[in-house]
């Protein structure tokens, strides 16, 4: 019997992308380990029975201790740095066969107002600011895609169009060519960027909450 050593190869290959699958999932894992033992240790060393000079303790704020003891944490350190705020978050994103995994721990928020006193916000919302580039990203964030199928899924006349309004993401360097694909011309969310994108949204989501107050967006 003959054997189709091109079959076998695609075999090995398989399994090649599978074992760097699973390698890259472990070390996600580990990082994510060390991540959180290093909070936990953060945790235990504040002391927080000192009073605070300037910030108000928030105890029991969530039904997770976990989460409530940090909480008590970056009120604790928001205090003896004399800074406005600390911010800590964390999440996953899986689509189109890819994940991305991060963890944030006490940004400084004099950090973050500085992006609108530096023009940074400006720069960023105006880039994003257009239906048909933000119907791309969410098209590329949900899997990756060609130049092609991105004018049919957002509904642009060409691909012209498609390339028009792709080229500020590109610059901004939130998507790029999948040089790991054997398709060429498929484009993803470049990974470092996934967290950014959707904890941006999450700032959206936490502006247009209607829980408390109303606000009118059309003004």
């Amino acid at each position: 019997m003959e054997r189709n050593f091109g079959a076998e190869i695609d075999g090995l290959k398989t399994e090649i992308m599978e074992i760097k699958s699973i390698i890259k999932s472990l070390a996600e894992k580990a990082d994510q380990n060390v991540s959180t033992s290093a909070l936990s240790k953060n945790v235990n060393m504040v002391d927080k029975t000192k009073p605070l000079k300037k910030i108000h303790p928030m105890r029991n704020m969530h039904p997770d201790e976990r989460l409530s003891e940090k909480m008590e944490e970056l009120c604790v350190l928001t205090d003896e740095r004399d800074i406005t705020g600390l911010v800590t978050y964390m999440g996953v994103f899986a689509s189109g066969g890819r994940q991305s995994n991060w963890i944030r721990n006490e940004v400084n928020t004099d950090d973050l107002l500085e992006l609108i006193e530096n023009n940074i916000v400006t720069k960023v919302l105006n880039c994003l600011g257009n239906r048909d580039r933000l119907n791309i990203l969410l098209a590329i964030l949900k899997k990756p895609r060609s130049v092609a199928e991105l004018v049919q899924e957002c509904a642009l006349n060409s691909t012209g169009q498609a390339y028009h309004h792709m080229k500020p993401l590109l610059a901004a360097d939130l998507i790029t060519e999948d040089t790991n694909n054997s398709n060429k011309g498929i484009y993803i969310v470049q990974p470092h960027k996934v967290r950014g994108i959707i904890m941006l949204l999450a700032g959206i989501c936490d502006m247009v909450d209607e829980t408390f107050t109303k606000g009118n967006w059309e003004e």
